[in-house]
């Protein structure tokens, strides 16, 4: 519930505080004292957009202030921590507005941002003025409105859970679906390059190998002469390189029959020898096996041509062509592995698509029966309200399942109010009510009905005695003590009839000086408050009439519907 309220240089308010009872707080006061910018400066802690309008003149900032009682309010407690913010029994939310547009929002001493402080208000306060006649009047809030009233929020949290699962997993699939597609257009493709290369037989470095073989093929003429001159002057001619050595080993032996200390190993010599002797032995093999083939050369260009091709369309060397064909066939693989994927997800899509046409059609089963509870509760209500002809009605129709989608996060049904002021006329949308007093009577007969199901702590009436007055105001009064036995009740009225009927009485007005006009709102001792029920009877002049009729109107409050 609110506690207390701290206003300043919000408008024309240049400081007000206010704190309020737990039951039901009227606000009455002069035409155009500030009544409905105190509801303004609420609105402003409710995430409603700031303007520097709103900034009293000749100041450069406003603060709107409230702490509230949170104690027992759970939903508003997991939010809190949801959000990383501290819960605990009291709750205090500041906004200020400043010229330079450096406005900021203050959560139990944290900076917040306007997205936290909507999400945390709407299980807070709720204000019951022209906003929420539009909110009854839209259609789409009265699936909401009879969950609510039937206590259904559990079994819309688990269709919701179902429906957010269904919904990830469709999108998903859908994604699957789209790569899988896309990859189809690829797959013969890959498919013909994977081919091309395996066909090709591709080893690494085979394209250097050719390049060597070509160049040794283009000049064997040359090599077999080198090699034949190199092996006739290490073995065939007369006076060889070996013949000459074999004559060095003959004349170191005999050396060493005169001086043995002569520091040469015959042993080296002949091992050098056999050396050349192999060498010369290998390089006339080598030219005998030389021999220029065009043939093969032809055969080794041809093949690489084709290997420069290959390179050329698969990455520029031989290791990125076989870096390719890894590549294709790990996606040709993973083609498979993505065919498996899509369908496990189409097994679970199917699997939960059954929980929820099964939940779905629990939850409508459970809206019909709330249905009925639900058009009756109202029309006793408005009965009671001198609109004894009345009907309410809740008309829910199931939308199409096409067998594939729920056409609804909220479920199967499509629910809509409709209305009857008179016994004999035709129901119709509550949008097409013309009435703000009868509209202002279903609001209040909803708040009544629906009192206690909901998470809010405040409700706050600001029109609820529009077109409306007599024995009707007095009823109105009588619902909104019942309700305040549920909720904090927070209302501005100018009818004496619902004013009489408060816990706390408040009462603003201005104060005129020489510069300026500011607004101050008190709370009226018994006395006070007997002369304001009073003058909101009789007008500007009390009279001893007006003050007796107020006297009773006010014992008749305490004693409770009669």
């Amino acid at each position: 519930m609110l506690a207390d309220l701290l206003i300043r240089n919000f408008a024309i308010i240049d400081e007000l505080q206010v704190d309020f009872d737990d039951g039901l707080n009227i606000i009455s006061g002069e035409t155009g004292a500030g009544k409905s910018i105190i509801i303004g400066a609420i609105s402003l802690l409710l995430g409603d957009r700031a303007s520097t309008d709103m900034i009293r003149s000749t100041e450069e900032t406003a603060t709107v202030e409230a702490r509230f009682h949170i104690a027992q309010m759970e939903p508003l407690q997991k939010k809190l921590h949801e959000l990383g913010l501290e819960g605990g029994e009291q709750l205090v939310i500041k906004r200020t507005i400043s010229r330079t547009g450096k406005n900021k929002v203050f959560i139990n001493g944290s900076i917040g941002t306007l997205g936290m402080l909507s999400s945390i208000c709407e299980l807070l306060v709720n204000i019951c003025g022209q906003h929420e006649h539009q909110v009854l009047l839209n259609k789409d809030n009265h699936i909401d409105i009879l969950d609510d009233f039937g206590g259904l929020q559990e079994v819309r949290r688990e269709y919701d859970g179902l429906y957010r699962a269904y919904s990830s997993l469709k999108v998903d699939l859908a994604e699957l679906e789209a790569r899988e597609a896309g990859n189809k257009a690829m797959e013969e493709l890959h498919r013909f390059q994977l081919k091309e290369i395996d066909a090709a037989a591709v080893s690494l470095g085979e394209d250097e190998l050719l390049q060597e073989e070509k160049k040794v093929i283009t000049h064997a003429q040359k090599l077999i002469g080198y090699a034949d001159s190199a092996h006739d002057m290490l073995y065939g001619s007369e006076r060889s390189v070996l013949e000459g050595l074999r004559f060095v080993s003959h004349i170191i032996k005999d050396i060493k029959q005169i001086d043995g200390g002569v520091r040469v190993a015959e042993q080296d010599v002949e091992e050098i020898y056999y050396q050349l002797e192999d060498i010369a032995l290998y390089l006339r093999d080598y030219g005998k096996n030389l021999s220029f083939d065009p043939s093969r050369l032809d055969a080794i260009e041809e093949r690489l041509e084709f290997l420069s091709l290959l390179k050329r369309k698969y990455g520029g060397t031989l290791a990125a062509v076989l870096k390719v064909r890894a590549d294709l066939e790990k996606s040709l693989g993973d083609d498979y592995v993505l065919q498996e994927e899509i369908d496990q997800k189409q097994k679970a899509l199917h699997a939960i698509k059954t929980q929820l046409r099964e939940k779905a059609h629990v939850l409508s089963r459970q809206r019909s029966q709330a249905a009925v509870r639900l058009k009756s509760a109202i029309e006793d209500e408005i009965h009671t309200l001198k609109m004894d002809k009345a009907s309410f009605e809740v008309v829910l129709e199931r939308l199409p399942e096409d067998g594939e989608t729920f056409p609804n996060v909220k479920g199967i049904d499509d629910v809509e109010f409709y209305l009857s002021s008179n016994r004999g006329e035709e129901l119709k949308p509550l949008a097409r009510i013309a009435s703000g007093g009868e509209l202002s009577r279903i609001v209040l007969a909803m708040k009544k009905v629906l009192a206690g199901s909901g998470s809010v702590g405040t409700i706050i009436f600001d029109e609820v005695d529009s077109g409306i007055g007599g024995a009707v105001a007095e009823i109105v009064g009588e619902k909104l003590r019942s309700v305040s036995e549920h909720y904090q009740v927070i209302c501005i009225t100018h009818l004496p009839q619902i004013a009489c009927f408060a816990s706390r009485h408040f009462f603003v007005s201005k104060q005129e000086t020489a510069k300026r006009i500011k607004t101050i709102i008190r709370t009226l001792s018994e006395a006070e408050r007997l002369d304001e029920i009073a003058r909101m009877l009789a007008g500007v002049e009390l009279t001893v009439k007006a003050k007796e009729h107020a006297r009773e109107m006010l014992a008749a409050s305490r004693l409770g519907p009669s």
